[in-house]
Parts: structure tokens; sequence; C-alpha cells
């Protein structure tokens, strides 16, 4: 049961937290094209991806719960700590700025609303994309 925990936050973390950092670029570039249509469905997905990044997030708990008793792994392990607080904080941008941002967008429609709020969509997702990049960093270096 360890091992396929790992298996899936591993996976997960390449499949399901990866695509949070990319669609967001996608979606401004629908926007920047007048996309309205390719613009929600990047909504959409974005959204789904970015729900799945919590429960990828869980199942690392488990894989943090099931570990190796030599491994002294636990919550106040300052590169898990570090991991779990970058990673909240990704998330948060996503769901709480961007996906609220994109969603305004797609009920509004039109180049005007999408260029009021590109910077914010830009910025946010941005650093959301380098936090995630942290928390890669902290996982496998494990200092």
């Amino acid at each position: 049961m360890p091992l396929l925990l790992h298996v899936l936050h591993v996976v997960g973390a390449v499949f399901v937290i990866g695509p949070t950092a990319i669609l967001p670029m996608f979606a401004l570039r629908a926007i920047r094209r007048g996309d309205d249509e390719g613009l929600r469905g990047l909504t959409r997905s974005f959204l789904v991806f970015s729900i799945g990044s919590v429960v990828v997030a869980a199942i690392g708990f488990g894989v943090m719960s099931t570990g190796e008793p030599d491994d002294n792994w636990s919550m106040a392990t300052p590169w898990i700590a570090g991991s779990i607080a970058l990673f909240a904080v990704a998330a948060l941008l996503n769901l709480a700025v961007v996906y609220p941002a994109l969603r305004r967008i797609t009920r509004v429609g039109g180049s005007e609303s999408g260029s009021r709020l590109y910077p914010l969509i830009a910025g946010a997702s941005g650093i959301s994309a380098l936090l995630l990049v942290a928390v890669v960093v902290l996982m496998v270096a494990q200092p």
C-alpha cells in the first residue's frame, strides 16, 4: 500500500498538478485571440485540475503517514512543512484568484473584461507556477 500511494502521489503531481501550471498560459492565449469557446473549456479544465491537485496533496499525507519508521518524516519536518505551505499558497492562488478571474471573463465574454483581468491571471498563475516548482525542488532534494 505505501508503494501504491507513493506512485499515485508522483503520477498525480505530474499529470494533475502539472496542468495547473500550464493551463492558465493557454487561457491567456485564448483571451488574446478572443476565443471565448476555447477559454470556457480551459476554465473548466483548470477548475477540475485545481481541485484534483488538492486530492494529490491529500494522497501525499497518506504517503507521509505510511512511510518507513527510519524516515522520521512528519509535518514538522522542514522540507515537508515548507512544501505544504508553498502548495497551499499555490492552490489558494489558483482557486481564489485565477479561476474566478477566468470564470468572470467566460461569463461576460469580450476582450474588455479579458484585457482588464489579464495581468491578474498572468501574475497569480505565474506565482503559483513558481511555487509549484519550489515544491518539486523540496520534494526531490529533501534538504
